[in-house]
Order: structure tokens, then sequence, then C-alpha cells
């Protein structure tokens, strides 16, 4: 099992989280990549394994760090740790998608009440003509 650890840090976790933990996915685990991110501080820093010892990684111009494991960049984006693909697009999270799915759908509703409606008015107006709809 590949872990991805991206340690949120904290007053009380700081110091283990960048010294016993970032030592045990190094040279226990052998964790490809390692993150730690502070909320409060935005502290975020990113090591990648190479010959068994973390190296850290580079930041982009944009302040992202790029995750070989995940093929994704992390970054922070308004005051939170969020993903990046590699073509620089910001990964939506679960709320995010669960929204814009939520948006997508009631688009749709309010298209096939429209078409109803639509339709409705041309029934309406093929009778007015004397025209019976079911027969065309």
């Amino acid at each position: 099992m590949l872990l991805q650890p991206v340690e949120l840090l904290s007053d009380s976790t700081a110091s283990t989280g960048r010294g016993l933990k970032k030592q045990i996915y190094q040279d226990i685990f052998r964790t490809p990549d390692y993150f730690w991110f502070d909320p409060h501080s935005l502290e975020f820093e990113g090591f990648h394994l190479i010959d068994g010892t973390y190296q850290p990684i580079p930041l982009t111009e944009q302040g992202w760090r790029w995750s070989q494991q995940l093929g994704l960049y992390l970054g922070i984006h308004n005051q939170q740790l969020r993903f990046f693909t590699a073509d620089g697009v910001l990964v939506a999270s679960p709320e995010e998608s669960a929204v814009a799915e939520q948006q997508r759908a009631e688009i749709a509703q309010q298209q096939t009440e429209i078409a109803r409606q639509r339709n409705e008015k041309l029934v309406a107006k093929l009778r007015e003509l004397g025209i019976d709809p079911d027969r065309i």
C-alpha cells in the first residue's frame, strides 16, 4: 500500500510532524512523498524520497509543490491546501463536486420544464388550428 501523507500541523503536533513522523515515513515506510501544512500559519513543505533520504520539493512560481506519486501539484489556494493538475487546474473538492453536480441537475430540470411548456404551447396551437396533435 502506498501512502501519501500530508500532515496537518498544529501547535501540539508541529514538532512531531516535522521530526519523528517525517523520519518514520522516510526510514520505515519509505514513502515517496511527504508533505506538511499548517492551516494557521500556512507553512507548507514537501519532500521526495531520493536514495533513501527526503529531499525538499522545490516550489513552482505559483508556490506549488509537485507530488510524483499523485501526479498532482499541492498548493495553497484561499488559505487551504489544495490539489492542482499538471496543467494547473484546481481539482474540485468533494463538496465542490457535489455542489456542481446539483447545479447541473437543477439546470437539466429547468431545461426539461421549458421544453415541456413549449410542447404544451405547440399542442394548444395545433388544436386551435383544428389539427389533432396525436395524429401527426
